[in-house]
């Protein structure tokens, strides 16, 4: 499906903050103005407001003379975002569950879930699924967040998700028993849900988001002790 033309500095905005949370532009690049705005098709002055706005979100910072770069985050810095978004995430699931979700939310919901399911039947991952599944996990964690009706909610998660790599855009798209874990948590999350069993809710979402962060590091670390061996190859 072709993107939507992009006309607005929101439009510029909500692009470019997809792309930095989903890694596609990764910690540290630098954004240049006159390329980045002839690659998307606008004018500057949309793309200087879209950039202004993502610095004061903490995605990007500014240094004079340099331009706008995307913020990279320390490893305690997203091991504390994923522990702050555990909570809260948790927090709205049992919001919903205690409250009782609508035939609707729970439609949705499980439409996500069948989506996941129709990827995972493959029994591998195929890279031109990972964008489907990456919008199918957002749309299930995102519904519940907005079900819950708390602003307060909302508003932390999304800072929790402005660090890039604690963001529910990211995956680890190498092993698909991770990935087929994960997404049973989903299967165990929505029944949960639907038998209004607030508890539960909140424990297994807890877990579900703790589950990533330990393979976040997991990959961390084998990057690290990769780029250890290759210096020493060099």
């Amino acid at each position: 499906m072709d993107e939507a033309p992009v006309t607005s500095a929101s439009d510029v905005t909500e692009l470019l903050r997809e792309r930095i949370l989903s890694g596609d532009v990764p910690s540290g690049s630098r954004l240049q103005q006159i390329p980045l705005s002839e690659s998307l098709g606008v004018s500057r002055t949309p793309l200087r407001e879209a950039l202004a706005q993502l610095a004061k979100e903490g995605l990007l910072i500014y240094e004079p003379n340099r331009g706008y770069a995307v913020r990279a985050f320390s490893t305690a810095e997203i091991s504390a975002a994923f522990e702050v978004r555990a909570r809260l995430e948790a927090l709205a699931c049992g919001i919903v569950a205690r409250q009782g979700a609508s035939r609707e939310v729970l439609d949705r919901l499980r439409e996500c879930v069948a989506e996941g399911d129709r990827i995972l039947a493959k029994g591998v991952l195929a890279s031109e699924d990972l964008i489907p599944y990456r919008r199918m996990n957002v749309d299930f964690h995102e519904t519940i967040i907005q079900t819950c009706e708390n602003r307060f909610v909302s508003s932390f998660v999304r800072q929790c998700h402005n660090v890039p790599m604690a963001s529910d855009r990211v995956f680890i798209w190498e092993d698909y028993q991770v990935i087929a874990r994960s997404h049973d948590d989903h299967h165990r999350i929505l029944d949960a849900i639907a038998k209004r069993e607030a508890q539960r809710a909140e424990s297994l979402m807890s877990e579900h988001i703790y589950f990533a962060l330990l393979v976040l590091r997991r990959k961390l670390d084998e990057d690290g002790r990769a780029a250890q061996l290759q210096d020493s190859a060099d």
